[in-house]
């Protein structure tokens, strides 16, 4: 039986805040939108959503929110993840219970840990979970990176669909997709990455950029298992530009800049993330408008 959650194009949500607190007026109008434009499923309350500037009330009213809001029309997948792994374990069981889709669960952050702590911790949420999680390898964040070998250990484990890999490195996400023989979905997470990770035989991409470009994220994946790869290229190399700028300051101070422009949130962040220096602005929004965006 397959463990997939969705195929395609993810949009690793922004959270539209204020100075009040969680806009959910333009959260809700954010979401309709990217189903509206053909998206395959939303992550929320990850790390685009700034999570980590949320408390836990927030953090559930965002899951809560975005599970009834999106009402069964495309997967939703909840960031649950931590360096506490029972509180992962506690976020995990309410995601679920809420009705989330998958989970994605980033490696233990700060404390880090060894390969063999990486394999019990997912384990021990796995077990916990009533919903399949999908694994989050972005090292340049936690200071842990998911070894290829460890990715093979975990996947006979019923309850473990999936892998976001942000580590960069296409030799390892090679490695990776031989040693799990297809029984995990890979997603890229770098969307400058999409389309050599589709050619390794990977599921999608769970995207910033398809914050701003759903349709056209969700149409480069769609191209790809549809045997155009020449058009799959194209569109890659076209919003390239566009994905560097998205990532020329730390994530995801210049997504929230590009939805601002855009009319779907405020230009907010918590601290310490702060906003986007006037000149890279400047040059994400000729970028926009020279694609029509703004």
């Amino acid at each position: 039986m397959s463990k997939t959650i969705f195929r395609g194009a993810a949009t690793a949500l922004i959270t539209p805040t204020t100075e009040s607190g969680i806009d959910y007026e333009a959260y809700g109008r954010l979401i309709e939108w990217q189903i509206s434009e053909g998206i395959d499923a939303l992550c929320v309350a990850v790390t685009t959503g700034e999570s980590a500037t949320m408390s836990d009330e927030e953090q559930k009213a965002v899951i809560s929110y975005a599970v009834e809001k999106v009402a069964g029309r495309v997967p939703v997948i909840a960031g649950t993840g931590s360096n506490n792994t029972q509180h992962a374990v506690e976020l995990s069981h309410f995601a679920s219970s809420e009705g989330a889709d998958g989970l994605l669960v980033v490696t233990p952050y700060y404390n880090k840990c060894t390969q063999s702590g990486l394999i019990k911790v997912f384990e021990t949420i796995a077990e916990a979970s009533e919903k399949p999680l999908i694994l989050y390898n972005v090292p340049s964040r936690t200071g842990v990176n998911i070894a290829p070998a460890t990715y093979e250990a975990l996947a006979d484990n019923d309850n473990i669909a999936g892998i976001k890999e942000a580590n960069g490195d296409i030799t390892s996400v090679a490695d990776t997709a031989m040693l799990t023989k297809g029984k995990l979905d890979i997603y890229s997470g770098n969307d400058d990455q999409i389309v050599p990770i589709l050619s390794l035989g990977g599921s999608g991409v769970i995207s910033v950029l398809a914050n701003v470009v759903p349709k056209q994220t969700s149409e480069l994946c769609r191209r790809f298992f549809e045997g155009d790869v020449e058009g799959s290229r194209r569109l890659q190399l076209e919003y390239l530009p566009l994905i560097h700028a998205l990532f020329s300051e730390v994530n995801p101070i210049p997504v929230k800049a590009a939805m601002a422009d855009m009319g779907y949130c405020e230009n907010y962040l918590r601290l310490p993330l702060t906003v986007m220096s006037e000149a890279k602005h400047e040059n994400l929004r000729s970028i926009m408008r020279g694609l029509g965006l703004i």
